[in-house]
């Protein structure tokens, strides 16, 4: 694994029993089950056509926005 970061999260104390749980019967830590969640949801936001347009819509307005910065 590259460089990692520590994040921490606020959750349902139901939600972190059930997350633990998985991750016992699963075989793997919870911070594992967390990192593997996250990778797939990234994965279908790149893959979504609306989230894109929206994401190409931000860099835009913040590039305007850079640009009159620096000037």
């Amino acid at each position: 694994m590259s460089k990692t970061r520590v994040t921490t999260i606020r959750q349902p104390e139901d939600q972190a029993e059930d997350m633990e749980f998985v991750a016992r019967v699963d075989g793997i830590a919870a911070s594992e089950l967390v990192r593997d969640a996250i990778a797939e949801y990234l994965e279908k936001r790149r893959a979504d056509p609306d989230f894109k347009n929206r994401l190409a819509a931000r860099i835009e307005a913040d590039q305007k926005i850079l640009k009159r910065l620096a000037e």
